[in-house]
């Protein structure tokens, strides 16, 4: 249990650095033979900031219970 806590200390910490993140993704429009259409789409996924906050908290809470065990 105190790795858990720990990762979740680690990544609460990351979440209020970074944002969220984006990636790219290929769709093929279309496929005639030799003929190809293709679009990049690109894909965003935010996570609010309290987030990060709440990860810390429930990291910090594990951390303590473990401790008193």
């Amino acid at each position: 249990m105190k790795a858990l806590g720990i990762i979740l200390i680690v990544v609460g910490i990351a979440m209020f650095f970074f944002s969220g993140f984006s990636f790219n993704t290929q769709k093929n429009i279309i496929d005639a033979g030799p003929i190809q259409v293709n679009k990049t789409e690109k894909n965003v996924v935010n996570w609010p900031t309290y987030a990060g906050g709440i990860s810390v908290v429930a990291g910090l809470i594990i951390l303590v219970m473990d401790r008193k065990k």
